[in-house]
This record gives structure tokens, sequence and C-alpha cells, in this order.
């Protein structure tokens, strides 16, 4: 992806397109005018006009004291890739207003009223809930394990590209940005449906693997594991230039004052042919969840996907044999989620299954708390 040439431009496009389709009352978030906007917005992406890795965010939504969230009138709308139910909210926060949309899985795993998993996907930039969902095929996996899967989507308001804004210094804090939205949303969902509060994972690919690794340091209360594909650690930039600097490898050991120090279960992903965040970025990701968890025992693995490309599993353990900390280097793989869908936008079908894999981790890990 690029770096969009004109951040302001863009901005303005998006929105003027965005409320002339508004007062007309015309739906853009679903049906065919859907179709219309992505098309116009990879159009852009496509002239270097809001669809690069990131841009400067603009900070547009409007603010209110109180968390509100409203329903959409789209549910038991057909998800991508599953059976069940995917239900559109958006919430009002403190911190900016969002979109999100929530899977209930068709399976019977659970007994009414029992509390399920809930795994929070955060999708990367230019993509959308429905993409991400697509993609990663998380709603087949709930389908059969029969957990809860939330996907926030961020409103190109806040950034031109969709992407989740990992690199801005106020977007790294619990409280006050980007965390505590994301959060408040995990919280709506448990106030609505039955969660168990032990069991809340997140994983992310590029920006939104860069947002989840946040989430684990600011937020380790809430979420018991992390997964982040193709992401980048914990502070590791502050301003769009460190942010260019980091995705290139350059600098991405982070802030040295704000290192990561919570032990939150991480598993990586990373293939080291990505050349738009480089696979030196994941390697940093792990040496983080490892020093805040020194005491772990190192061990690693080759194999063979089922789809041809080969990869390289590093595990992490604690004194009961249970991995804390996973890497997976995917040989020969690109800026793409391991495994995924081509139903979805940047998968490739030929490693070993990210979503399958992380879900294996996180279910493995003891309740949080």
């Amino acid at each position: 992806m690029k770096l969009p040439i004109s951040p302001t431009l863009a901005v303005n496009i998006n929105d003027t397109i965005g409320k002339a389709l508004a007062q007309a009352g015309l739906d853009t978030r679903t049906g065919p005018l859907k179709g219309v906007t992505d098309t116009i917005r990879q159009a852009l992406a496509s002239a270097g006009l809001g669809g690069g890795f990131m841009v400067p965010p603009a900070d547009t939504d409007t603010d209110t004291d109180v968390i509100e969230v409203a329903a959409r009138n789209i549910c038991a709308q057909p998800a991508p890739q599953g059976r069940g139910e995917f239900r559109a909210r958006t919430i009002h926060h403190c911190a900016g207003v969002r979109d999100y949309k929530l899977y209930r899985p068709a399976a019977r795993a659970y007994a009414p009223g029992e509390p399920r998993p809930l795994v929070v996907m955060l999708h990367g930039c230019t993509q959308s809930a429905d993409d991400f969902a697509a993609g990663t095929q998380m709603n087949r996996l709930a389908d059969e394990h029969g957990f809860l899967v939330l996907y926030p989507e961020q409103s190109a308001s806040a950034n031109a590209s969709r992407c989740w804004n990992w690199f801005r210094p106020q977007d790294q804090l619990r409280e006050g940005g980007e965390p505590a939205l994301i959060a408040a949303m995990v919280q709506a969902v448990m106030d609505e449906h039955p969660v168990d509060a032990g069991r809340v994972y997140v994983a992310g690919l590029s920006a939104g693997a860069a947002m989840a690794v946040i989430l684990g340091e600011t937020w380790p209360d809430r979420f018991a594991a992390v997964g982040a594909h193709s992401g980048l650690p914990f502070a590791a930039a502050h301003d769009i230039p460190s942010a260019l600097a980091a995705m290139k490898g350059r600098g991405t050991t982070g802030d040295p004052w704000r290192r990561a120090t919570r032990a939150v279960p991480t598993i990586v992903f990373h293939g080291d042919r990505d050349h738009t965040v480089r696979h030196s970025n994941g390697e940093h990701i792990t040496e983080q969840a490892r020093r805040a968890e020194p005491a772990l025992s190192a061990r690693s693995e080759t194999g063979t996907a089922a789809g041809g490309r080969r990869y390289t599993r590093e595990i992490h353990t604690d004194a009961t044999g249970r991995a804390r900390v996973e890497h997976w280097t995917v040989h020969g793989a690109g800026h793409a989620w391991s495994g995924g869908d081509a139903a979805g936008s940047c998968t490739d079908n030929a490693g070993p299954d990210a979503s399958a894999e992380m879900l294996r981790f996180f279910l493995a890990q003891p309740p949080r708390g």
C-alpha cells in the first residue's frame, strides 16, 4: 500500500462523498451503494489519495460524555462465510463514534445464557468488518466453537485510509483514545450478551495488529491474550515519520520510556517477504512479550502448510509447559493474512491457518483473573 500524496485532500474527498450520499438519504454501509463507495475508495487509494497504510488523522468525530450504543436495522443479515447472525451497531463514546459488527454463531456449543468467549478482530487499512470476516474466516470458526466475534470498524473521518491510529501518542494510552473506544465496544457487547469476562481476546492485521498490541498493554485487565499478524510493537512510533521508519524496520525497539510491561499471552504471525511492515517488527513484538515475562523456555519447529508455504514456529512456554508467546514466521509470504480466504482482501491461502492457530492459542490460556 502507498502513502497518500495529500492527506487533507483525501479527507475532504471522503467527507464530501459521504455527506452528499447521506444528505440524499442513501445507505452506503450495505447493499449496492456499499460496493459503489468501496470502489470509489479503492480508486482514491490507487491514486494515492487515502489508500495508504496510514494518514494523518482528521479529528472530526463528535465527542460525547456518555457511552451510547444504537442498533442499525440490518439484523440477521447473512454473515460472510458464517451461518449465524451479523449485527451492526454504533457506539458513541467520549473518544469518538465508531461502527462495529457482532457475529453470533449458529453453533449450539454453549447452553442458553452460558458465558461465551469473545474474540475482537481489528481490520487493516482500507478494510471493513465484512471484508475482514470473509478473509479471516473467523465466523466459520465461531460456528464450530460457539464464541462471539466483534469487528470494530475504523471511520474515514478518524483516518482517511481507515487505519487504526496506532502511531499517535494519544491512541497508545488506556484512556481518551481508540483503546478506550474499543474497550467500550467490548463492554457494550458484554452488557447485551453472556460473555465470559475472563476469555476476551483481541487480534488484528497490520494497523489492526499494532492496535491489538496496544490494547494488550493498556487494557490487560480486559484482554486475556493478543494475536498480531503483520503488526508492530508497542510504542513503535509517535508520528508519521517515525511510523514510516518503524514499518520499514528502523527504530522498532519502541520508545525506551514506554516499553511493554504487561505479561499478556501473545501470538505473532508475520511473512518474511512483507515489504509493507518488515518482518523484524514481528520479532520485536515477540521480544516485548518475552521481556514482560522473562522466565520462559524457548524451542522452535518447522513445517509446511497444506497450501505449500514453509513456516518456522517459535514457542515460549512457562514452567507448566503452556505456550505464553508464539512467533510464526511464514516463509515467502507478504503482507497478508496467512491461510486466509480469497473472498477477503490481503490474504494468502498458501500459508498456515492463522485464524485457527490464534484461536487454539487463545483458548489454551487460563481465563484472565
